[in-house]
C-alpha cells in the first residue's frame, strides 16, 4: 500500500517538473529577441510653409450685424398680409451664388425660409466660435421680411385671412446665406460652420472657392464628354411619349432637377 502512494507521488512530481520545464521553455522563446533588429532612419519631412494672407483686408465691422425681426414700415402704412408664393423657395438660384471675399461660406442645396430664430443661432454662434482678430463675417441675405400668417387654435374655418405671425426669408437652392473671410485657413472654420449648417431648416453645407470651382469644372467635363443624346432634358425639352402632360412647366424649365 505504501509502495503504491510513493510511487503516484513520484509520478506526479515527474509530470510537474516536466510541465514547469516546458512553460520556462516557451516563455524564453517568447522573451527571445527576434532574428532582425529595426534601425531608426531620420526621414526627411516636406513640410509646406502656410499660406500667406497678406492681401488680406479686415474690415472695420467684423461681426455679424443684428437684424431685425419685424421690417420697418413708415409711419401710417399698415403692414401688408403676402400670399404663399411657393415658387420663391422653388428653383435655382440666379444671382448669390458666388463667394465675393473668394474663402469660405455655407450654401443652401435645398429650398425653404431662414426665420429670425435662425439668423440668431447663427450670429450669435460664429460670434462665439470666430477670432475676431483675424477673421469676418459677413451676410449675404436680407433681413426677414415676407409675412406669414397664421389663425389663434381653436378657430373655426372663415373669417378672413388670419393676423400676422412672424417674418421669414425664402432661400432658394444654391444661395449663399453667410460668408466667412480673413486671414485663416479652411480647417479653422469649417467645424463651427459645419454645426451651424446642420441646424439650419433646409439642406445646406460648408463650401470654400476652390471646392465650387472644382464643381463647376467637373460638371462642365461631364457635359462634354457625355455621349448619351437621350438624357432627361432630351426627353422633356422634345415632348417624348406626350411627358408635357403629367409634367410640370418648372420642369420643362429646369430640366427636372428641381421640384
Amino acid at each position: 500500500m505504501l509502495g503504491r502512494i510513493n510511487l503516484k507521488n513520484n509520478i506526479k512530481s515527474i509530470f510537474n517538473e516536466e510541465l514547469a520545464q516546458g512553460i520556462v521553455s516557451k516563455s524564453k522563446s517568447l522573451l527571445r529577441a527576434p532574428g532582425f533588429t529595426l534601425c531608426q532612419i531620420a526621414g526627411v519631412k516636406n513640410i509646406q510653409p502656410p499660406p500667406m494672407f497678406d492681401h488680406v483686408e479686415l474690415p472695420q465691422q467684423r461681426r455679424l450685424t443684428f437684424l431685425p425681426k419685424v421690417p420697418v414700415y413708415p409711419i401710417g402704412i399698415r403692414p401688408p398680409k403676402m400670399q404663399k408664393r411657393i415658387i420663391e423657395m422653388r428653383g435655382p438660384e440666379i444671382v448669390n451664388t458666388e463667394l465675393i471675399h473668394k474663402q469660405y461660406g455655407i450654401v443652401a442645396e435645398q429650398g425653404g425660409r431662414m426665420k429670425w430664430g435662425h439668423y440668431e443661432m447663427l450670429r450669435l454662434g460664429i460670434i462665439r466660435k470666430m477670432d475676431q482678430r483675424r477673421m469676418f463675417a459677413e451676410w449675404r441675405i436680407d433681413a426677414p421680411w415676407k409675412a406669414l400668417t397664421k389663425k389663434g387654435q381653436g378657430k373655426r374655418m372663415g373669417g378672413g385671412k388670419g393676423s400676422i405671425s412672424e417674418y421669414c426669408h425664402p432661400i432658394r437652392s444654391g444661395r449663399i446665406i453667410i460668408e466667412v473671410a480673413g486671414r485663416c485657413e479652411f480647417e479653422e472654420v469649417k467645424g463651427f460652420l459645419n454645426m451651424l449648417a446642420e441646424k439650419l431648416p433646409f439642406k445646406a453645407k460648408v463650401v470654400n472657392y476652390e471646392m465650387m470651382q472644382k464643381e463647376k469644372e467637373q460638371k462642365q467635363l461631364l457635359e462634354k464628354l457625355n455621349e448619351n443624346e437621350y438624357s432627361r432634358k432630351y426627353f422633356i425639352r422634345n415632348n417624348v411619349l406626350g411627358c408635357w402632360d403629367y409634367v410640370s412647366p418648372y420642369e420643362v424649365e429646369w430640366d427636372g432637377r428641381f421640384r
